[in-house]
């Protein structure tokens, strides 16, 4: 049987593409307009065709109308930057600024695949906008769509991270439109600060029914992958040193696998761990994380702690004041071992180690991701600024990839539903047919 293949649209390095691939789909093609996210995208999937421009010109339109005639499912998340527009009576696909996003409804109306899924963040859902998506994704009923909020977190992810999916399949086919229910420990769980006469702390709270107890029992297992803790999924990789400008090294040089989420992280890798470069740190950074417990910020730090320059070092922006401002309250945040991650952005500063006062290589906002280790994070190897191209040099655009991209854990759970769909309605070579009946 040929695999029912995948067309990923604003595909970013690929974290959907790569969740559809381990579920057992065909990978054909993907595109973006940031070419060092494309240039990610064809290291980790050579067999698919990888379009690099923007979308609203004609001849990339083109191309990417070609390849997603073939498919068997589009998936992708395309950017929308007005969500206000409900309050002006303006639908959101008219809003000029949402015009990524009536690209997409577009290439889905003209070349209608059996099935399709949308990702976005879930601030889309707000003022009826979930409601207006849904409505011009159906394309006057000839899709059946739901959509539904997911945190990655319940699905094996070790990061808490909430999307919202649309996910459609072509009325008439007998499908049903996949309703995914993950392990629920998002909401069974928590951590809690606790504070008295002694240093704050962060301790794991778990609820006390059935349900939680046994999230929680999975939470402590290594062994389980129900549940994953930031320990679990990058405790192996603590040694890694705070500078390290190397981005390679052998796995000899870094801790043996202690759970079942590094051991699947590892498998396919190869003896060669990549992405591994530590930003430096300077002393004053040090000293404010070594006075934060594991799971804390800024707000655990002392008083004295909470001056601007603590070793007479002058480094980044001052407001006059003395004191730290409102742009690092967020910039203090340690992981706590016991528990997954919040949900990452694209900054290496927006999260430090819980062991050690360092921030994260790559390779671990990765696996906090859940991108398994044989998946390669690089840039365009042409200099300065290229058409679709971010500021902030190389090292930044591998972190802002990884914090973009779709869990593909979380991808996977989609596209195992959807598998199950597709192989039930259109069996062997007749799914094609009987799809644009």
């Amino acid at each position: 049987m040929t695999p029912f293949k995948v067309v990923d649209l604003f595909a970013g390095a690929g974290g959907l593409s790569e969740g559809f691939r381990q579920a057992g789909f065909a990978v054909v093609a993907g595109s973006d307009n940031d070419p060092d996210a494309t240039a990610t995208y064809a290291t980790n999937f050579p067999e698919a065709t990888v379009i690099t421009g923007d979308i609203r010109s004609t001849d990339i339109k083109e191309r990417i109308l070609s390849v997603a005639r073939n498919a068997d499912v589009l998936v992708g998340g395309p950017p929308c930057q007005a969500f206000s527009q409900v309050r002006n009576h303006t639908r959101m696909i008219d809003d000029p600024r949402n015009s990524l996003y009536r690209e997409f409804v577009d290439v889905l109306g003209q070349t209608l695949p059996p099935a399709f899924v949308v990702e976005n963040v879930t601030g889309m859902d707000q003022m009826g906008v979930r409601e207006q998506i849904a409505t011009d994704l159906s394309l006057d009923g000839a899709y059946n769509v739901h959509p539904q909020i997911l945190d990655a977190a319940d699905f094996g992810v070790p990061q808490t991270r909430k999307r919202l999916l649309f996910i459609g399949v072509r009325a008439g086919t007998g499908m049903d439109v996949p309703l995914l229910n993950g392990s629920g420990a998002t909401e069974s769980i928590a951590l809690t600060r606790f504070t008295g006469k002694r240093k704050p702390r962060y301790q794991v709270v778990v609820q006390q029914h059935i349900r939680s107890l046994r999230t929680g029992e999975a939470l402590s297992n290594f062994d389980n992958l129900s549940a994953v803790t930031a320990a679990e999924a990058i405790g192996d990789l603590v040694s890694l040193p705070t500078g390290n400008r190397a981005d390679a090294m052998p796995y000899s040089q870094v801790g043996k696998p202690n759970s079942a989420y590094q051991r699947a992280m590892r498998e396919g890798s190869g003896k060669i761990l990549m992405n591994v470069q530590v930003p430096r740190i300077n002393a004053d950074t040090e000293l404010r994380l070594n006075g934060i417990p594991p799971g804390g910020n800024y707000r655990d730090l002392e008083e004295e702690l909470l001056e601007r320059y603590l070793t007479g070092q002058k480094w980044g922006q001052s407001n006059g004041s003395g004191k730290l401002s409102r742009r690092h309250f967020y910039a203090y945040r340690r992981l706590h071992p016991d528990i997954w991650a919040w949900t990452l952005n694209t900054k290496g500063d927006s999260v430090y180690h819980y062991a050690v006062a360092r921030a994260l290589s790559v390779r671990e906002f990765a696996r906090l991701q859940s991108f398994p280790d044989r998946f390669v994070f690089t840039t365009d190897s042409r200099r300065g600024m290229i058409d679709g191209r971010h500021d902030g040099g190389p090292a930044h655009s591998r972190y802002r990839q990884v914090g973009n991209a779709v869990p593909p854990l979380l991808a996977r759970a989609v596209a195992q539903r959807l598998l199950a769909e597709l192989s039930a309605a259109f069996p062997q070579q007749r799914r094609r047919t009987k799809a644009r009946a």
